[in-house]
């Protein structure tokens, strides 16, 4: 017959974990190999998370900051737009397209960066996780370099007044932010804004008597007209942007 189990209480440190394996395993089932009088040294292995779970915990983090940091720029680009709005009380169109550029700049950083996320993280969510581990990874590091670039657009309200300032120090900004969003913004983008900026200027110059509505379909903007309207706004953007330096 074989040896019976000793009866005897086995303390914490009496019980190891087998690599790979659930259950802890008592020295009480093995008394010939471990006397009673040995220690056995525990052996704590740490389960070190799987790539998908490092790249879900490291999109979480990313998405709180990015929520963060929506609620703070929001008051930044709610100024933005009263600063376009008082320049163009005192017909200062050039300020108030750069108010409205940086604004369209910032929204487009944290719209940009919301999708971004949203795409890795049906990523990280698939079964084939490891096919697209790289592409995961790579993205979760533009994003934090995004991340940053968002916090540095963060400078408080003191830098969002400054692009409406006379001194010299205020010029030297609004110079540099404009240079800084013509490497930036899609045409899209500028065009936008423009639209915003009409729409803005038609809205605080008040309600125009606006022609008898015309009793024949009217005709359709062709291509070339688009890329006139186009060229028209490029045009201004530069006027601006010379009377911005001057």
């Amino acid at each position: 017959m074989g040896n019976t189990p000793s009866s005897h209480k086995i303390s914490a440190q009496d019980r190891y974990v087998l690599p790979n394996h659930n259950d802890p395993i008592s020295v009480q089932d093995f008394p010939s190999a471990y006397p009673k009088e040995d220690k056995i040294q525990q052996i704590q292995l740490t389960a070190s998370p799987q790539p998908s779970n490092r790249a879900i915990l490291n999109l979480k983090n990313q998405r709180d900051k990015l929520h963060q940091y929506q609620k703070r720029i929001t008051i930044l680009t709610d100024r933005e737009t009263q600063i376009a709005r008082e320049c163009l009380a005192r017909n200062d169109r050039a300020r108030a397209l750069l108010a409205l550029r940086r604004k369209k700049y910032q929204q487009s950083l944290l719209a940009k960066t919301d999708a971004q996320l949203d795409q890795l993280e049906r990523l990280t969510g698939s079964v084939e996780f490891a096919l697209v581990e790289k592409d995961v990874l790579f993205g979760l590091r533009q994003g934090t370099k995004v991340l940053q670039t968002i916090h540095r657009e963060m400078g408080g309200l003191e830098g969002v007044e400054k692009l409406m300032g006379e001194s010299e120090e205020a010029r030297a900004y609004q110079e540099e932010v404009s240079r800084m969003l013509g490497g930036q913004m899609s045409n899209q983008d500028e065009d936008e804004v423009e639209d915003e900026l009409e729409a803005m200027e038609q809205e605080i110059s008040g309600p125009v008597r606006l022609p008898d509505v015309p009793t024949s379909e009217l005709p359709e903007e062709t291509e070339q007209q688009k890329r006139e309207k186009e060229k028209q706004r490029a045009r201004a953007r530069a006027r601006a942007a010379i009377a911005m330096e001057a």
